[in-house]
């Protein structure tokens, strides 16, 4: 049976629109491969008329999919629990292209310290790669805080509760954006202006109370979900 992108993209539209979850997806709408489950995501913007401003790849399940403009909120932002069904929080990093991506490094603005909080379109969150690329890669919320240039050197990032201190694990920035903007490029690449995401960066934890992630050479974010 072939796989019904549209009526795929239909459900999950619906369910992204009036808040509604979704039960799995029944045989006929479940992709049966990555390249369709990429082509149901892009089909849910499609569907509700948004045009997505960038690529989020989250590195804890290796998956990635579009950045929605109105999914971006300011650090210190109140945040409801129920916007983030089955929530979790992640240390991510945002970075404003300068210029079109093109076959080199990515040439980023700016680098922005971020909270990525992931959610589901579904009653039961999915586990497999395909229906969590269908759903917009659990696009929750990513929560920025104030962008500087690249720091130069290797960074260590810990995400916790806010007004504990965590040790966090050293990452290096430019190799992350530099594998992100090759997942970039297999989804068509990206115009100057649009932002490249990278979220999952250590441990994930649950999405409540006070969170901070605090970035050495680039500054926090924080968030408080309730």
């Amino acid at each position: 049976m072939a796989t019904d992108i549209e009526g795929a993209a239909r459900w999950l539209a619906e369910a992204v629109e009036t808040g509604n979850p979704l039960a799995v997806l029944p045989e006929g709408l479940a992709p049966a491969t990555i390249a369709e489950a990429e082509e149901i995501a892009a089909g849910v913007l499609a569907t509700l008329s948004i045009t997505p401003c960038g690529l989020r790849v989250l590195r804890g399940l290796d998956i990635a999919g579009p950045m929605v403009e109105g999914r971006l909120v300011p650090s210190g932002s109140p945040i409801a629990s129920g916007m983030l069904r089955h929530g979790l929080a992640s240390a991510a990093v945002i970075g404003v292209l300068a210029e079109e991506l093109g076959e080199g490094p990515p040439v980023l603005a700016r680098v922005h310290p971020a909270i990525d909080l992931s959610s589901t379109r579904f009653t039961q969150a999915p586990a497999d790669a395909l229906a969590l690329t269908a759903d917009l890669a659990r696009l929750g919320l990513v929560v920025a805080g104030r962008g500087k240039p690249m720091p130069a050197a290797p960074v260590r990032i810990a995400i916790g509760p806010a007004g504990h201190r965590r040790r966090g694990d050293d990452f290096d920035l430019v190799a992350l954006f530099a594998e992100a903007a090759e997942v970039a490029r297999g989804w068509g690449g990206l115009p100057a202006g649009a932002l490249l995401v990278v979220a999952g960066l250590g441990e994930s934890i649950a999405a409540e109370g006070a969170l901070r992630v605090a970035i050495s050479g680039l500054g926090a974010a924080e968030a408080v979900v309730s």
